[in-house]
């Protein structure tokens, strides 16, 4: 996804919370200075001790109850969402049952997956007994985006707190509010436990880089390629790992067999829903020629009817970064300067802090609205001659992180082809619904995954543990006292084991 550092409120020791569709001021938030981020990373690291300790169960037992009293708070929060975010109530609401959803998974699944398992020691080495153990990597800092501030960021904390990690969180200067009450809803549900679990620092681009060099264990980010590159160089000063969700320049593969009418209603859905602003989210089509005007016909007919703003009839909100408005503008010019044509919107669709839909055909694959992420409820169809060119141009993108395929027959096969960490075949972003599906991205896209059992693993070493229960007369083999007698049953044993194969 895309983002941008804001130059800080004044005074520049206050962050300044802003509607995004009012500019009206929410609230204010002291900023975090280098020493203030020391102090929470000091107090996150013994709180790991504590948490770090409790079994797994109970680990689980404070997840759950998080879950319920955000819950409980789910009115209040949903409002907070929707004023500080822009998006729809509803949105809000759907957005916070998702991310419940991926705590329940975390906190009911750690156990299983990360719990201590026996390895088979292998026959020269059956006098052993092998075990594979899970530790947690300590203290994990989390650089969190605007765009789902509850959904995104959550799936590095829950993960990383269930697999018994403590967690400093920054969210988005464009959504401090969000996450601080995300943190203190933790807090709420489980008051008997040590302060420093689970904490937040609030500020600019200048915290978030604190963080990242405050010897944290690890560093899970969402955000722009550009900020994610700099993230690694610093933290490859200490060899601090990384997890980076870079966002995507996503895209939809329209067979000549698919259900056009249902290709075009999730298109038209995943492409302004958030107001566009969806790093899995649909901002390039290919469309076989056969269905070509059906389905662009049927896709500007449902976004005629779709309008943003800030009521209770808006479809989607405001641009959350005014500063996106900018790009979204600079891409649909290019756009038509290159050749372009806008079936529907243009220009002039962008009012303010809203954007109306832009559906944009046969673009120059150079274009920037093909190229760069866009991060605006616009769209660019383009005309293929099957489903090779299709998959030929949907890879040629330096993002991979996720894509859409509709097809009746091949749908599974075409989805293989794609350089991608995810696809959904007949629907848009179904996979981030689904807790044990990892997310992530290739290329420009990112490194890591969220989510799932790899996203559990993100937030753990392996410990390689091996027990010698009983020795072997004149077996010793990592000792000097091996004997002959012992080298030469090894020289017969050997091309036995692993010498007959054909």
């Amino acid at each position: 996804m895309t983002t941008t550092e804001t130059t800080p409120a004044t005074p520049d020791t206050l962050l300044k919370s802003v509607d995004p569709a009012t500019g009206e001021v929410i609230a204010t938030y002291p900023i975090a200075d280098e020493d203030a981020v020391r102090a929470a990373v000091a107090k996150a690291r013994i709180a790991a001790t504590t948490w770090g300790a409790l079994s797994f169960d109970e680990r689980r037992k404070h997840l759950l109850r998080w879950s319920s009293r955000l819950v409980a708070d789910s009115e209040e929060f949903t409002a907070l969402i929707h004023k500080e975010n822009g998006k729809p109530l509803d949105d809000a609401f759907l957005e916070l049952m998702l991310a419940l959803e991926h705590i329940a998974w975390a906190a009911k699944n750690a156990k299983k997956l990360l719990a201590p398992k026996k390895v088979s020691p292998g026959v020269l080495m059956s006098n052993f007994a092998a075990r594979l153990e899970q530790r947690p990597l300590g203290v994990i800092g989390v650089i969190g985006p605007w765009n789902y501030p509850v959904y995104t960021p959550n799936g590095s904390i829950a993960y990383a707190l269930a697999a018994g990690n403590t967690v400093v969180f920054k969210p988005s200067e464009f959504s401090t509010g969000i996450g601080n009450f995300l943190a203190e809803a933790f807090k709420k549900a489980n008051p008997e436990l040590p302060e420093g679990i689970f904490e937040t620092i609030n500020g600019y681009g200048a915290t978030g880089a604190a963080l990242v060099k405050s010897g944290v264990d690890k560093i899970a980010f969402t955000g722009s390629t550009a900020t994610g590159k700099r993230i690694m160089a610093a933290a490859a000063e200490t060899l601090t790992p990384v997890l980076l969700e870079c966002g995507g320049k996503d895209a939809v593969i329209v067979a000549g067999d698919a259900d056009v009418k249902a290709a075009a209603d999730a298109v038209a859905w995943g492409a302004t829903a958030n107001s566009g602003q969806t790093c899995a989210g649909v901002e390039r089509v290919y469309v076989d020629r056969s269905v070509r005007e059906e389905f662009v016909a049927e896709v500007k007919r449902i976004l005629s009817d779709i309008k943003p703003g800030s009521d209770d009839k808006a479809a989607y909100g405001p641009m959350t970064m005014p500063s996106q408005i900018d790009i979204v503008r600079r891409h649909i010019e290019d756009a038509l300067k290159k050749g372009g044509t806008a079936i529907l919107g243009g220009p002039e669709s962008i009012k303010g802090p809203f954007i109306e839909p832009v559906v944009l055909v046969d673009v120059d694959e150079d274009s920037e609205a093909v190229a760069e992420e866009t991060f605006g409820p616009t769209v660019t169809i383009r005309t293929v001659d099957g489903v090779d060119e299709a998959v030929e141009l949907a890879n040629k993108s330096k993002y991979g992180l996720s894509s859409a395929v509709y097809s009746k027959k091949n749908g599974l096969d075409i989805a293989r082809r794609l350089r991608v960490g995810a696809t959904s075949v007949n629907s848009v972003l179904a996979f981030a619904a689904i807790p044990g599906l990892p997310f992530g991205g290739v290329a420009d896209s990112g490194i890591g995954r969220i989510h799932g059992e790899p996203g559990l693993r993100e937030f753990v070493r392996p410990h390689s543990i091996a027990v010698q229960r009983f020795t072997v007369p004149g077996m010793a083999l990592l000792s000097y006292t091996r004997t002959d007698s012992t080298m030469k049953l090894l020289r017969k044993l050997v091309p036995f084991l692993h010498g007959r194969h054909k």
